[in-house]
């Protein structure tokens, strides 16, 4: 078995903070494949099912963001989990929002939650880094994180959640390319090529010009109406 981790705050008021999308990812993942029904455990919810023919646990912690470490480490030890099985979803605020990284290993950058987890079982685990963007201060990361994500931000985050699930089946079988491909395929995917239907470039056919105006023909004259003019003449 392998445990997925989402990290965030319990409760409605934190639901839909940008810190919360780690929780989000988990939630859209165990909706689109069918997971079991979440229930109490190891200090959080869980939720059980396969992907890519890989038996997971999912987890969101009820500790809040600080103490995420001590479920983590109640849900690892109970399924003789090691930390290469682990992978942690959680909110990045150096990528920009849209944007995802998968990463093993590596300190945890001043984030609470990764702080938490490194304290209890250490750094050797995967993680999944949800961009949600800088405020620009450090100063304001603490107001910024806790706040709902802006209404221009939404699409953008519906498209990678919708991504992060479709590729899940990929990250489970530890494909993270594949997985990363997936994402990127739903949060940008491909413009028109300006191939042509047999894969060759198209090739711009010019209109057939009008033809120039030509004069009026003078309407044909009838025997009687030469002999006339000749006498005119």
């Amino acid at each position: 078995m392998k445990l997925w981790t989402g990290l965030g705050n319990p409760g409605p008021e934190y639901q839909g903070n940008r810190h919360n999308i780690g929780f989000m990812a988990l939630d859209r993942i165990a909706l689109d494949h069918g997971f079991g029904p979440w229930k109490k455990d190891f200090h959080g919810r869980v939720s059980e099912g396969r992907l890519g023919g890989e038996k997971l646990l999912l987890l969101k912690p009820e500790t809040f963001m600080n103490l995420s470490g001590r479920a983590v480490q109640a849900a690892m030890a109970f399924h003789k989990i090691p930390p290469a099985d682990l992978v942690v979803f959680h909110d990045e605020l150096d990528l920009g929002p849209g944007k995802i990284k998968v990463k093993m290993g590596g300190g945890h950058a001043g984030h609470n939650g990764l702080r938490s987890i490194h304290g209890a079982i250490g750094e050797a685990y995967g993680r999944v880094r949800l961009g949600i963007g800088h405020p620009g201060h450090k100063d304001l990361v603490a107001g910024y994180v806790l706040h709902d994500f802006a209404k221009s931000d939404r699409d953008g985050l519906e498209l990678l959640l919708q991504g992060i699930s479709e590729g899940a089946p990929f990250l489970a079988q530890g494909e993270e390319a594949k997985f990363l491909n997936a994402v990127s395929l739903r949060v940008n995917p491909p413009r028109n090529s300006g191939k042509g239907p047999e894969g060759g470039e198209k090739v711009a056919v010019p209109k057939e010009p009008k033809p120039a105006p030509t004069a009026e023909a003078e309407p044909a004259l009838s025997p009687l109406e030469r002999l006339m003019q000749k006498f005119k003449g």
